[in-house]
């Protein structure tokens, strides 16, 4: 195997390591001990209930990125909470090292369908001129707390 195309496949097997374990991503690219330990989970943001971990704001594995849901919960119509939510998922994605135009995979979950278009207003160009794929859909018993639309994303570095 060229020793270019060997490079690509150790850097796609260790973005997928998350996925399939990082030892056996490791292996079946023939990473090397020393490259496997570089590759490890960063977390930040981290929400404590009774000083347990809960959830982190953001994980990092590799040249990935995975944000935590985000939600807005003041006032506000569905506007304001779409361009609030946005705001708090840049914020996320600078400290891990990211941007908006790298984002690879956006879920949206409103509060209510009705939502969808007025949503869609704020949200469009956010992302560049690349927007990335989307899922989007309405939450029976709508989205936990009073924000009217949540966000998660996955990006690269």
């Amino acid at each position: 195997m060229k020793p270019q195309r060997r490079s690509i496949l150790k850097r796609l097997f260790a973005s997928a390591a998350g996925v399939v374990g990082l030892s056996a991503a490791a292996k079946a690219a023939n990473v090397p001990a020393a490259e496997e330990a570089a590759v490890q989970k960063e977390v930040f943001n981290v929400e404590y209930q009774q000083d347990v971990p809960l959830f982190s704001g953001s994980t990092k594995l590799g040249n990935l990125v995975f944000v935590a849901g985000k939600g807005y919960h003041k006032e506000g119509d569905i506007k304001v909470h779409t361009d609030e939510v946005l705001k708090e998922l840049e914020r996320e994605l600078i400290k891990a090292g990211s941007s908006m135009e790298k984002v690879l995979k956006v879920s949206v979950f409103l509060h209510d369908l009705n939502d969808y278009k007025a949503m869609n207003e704020v949200y469009k160009g956010r992302f560049g001129s690349k927007p990335p794929v989307r899922t989007t859909v309405a939450v029976y018993g709508g989205v936990p707390g009073a924000s009217l639309v949540e966000m998660d994303c996955i990006a690269y570095i």
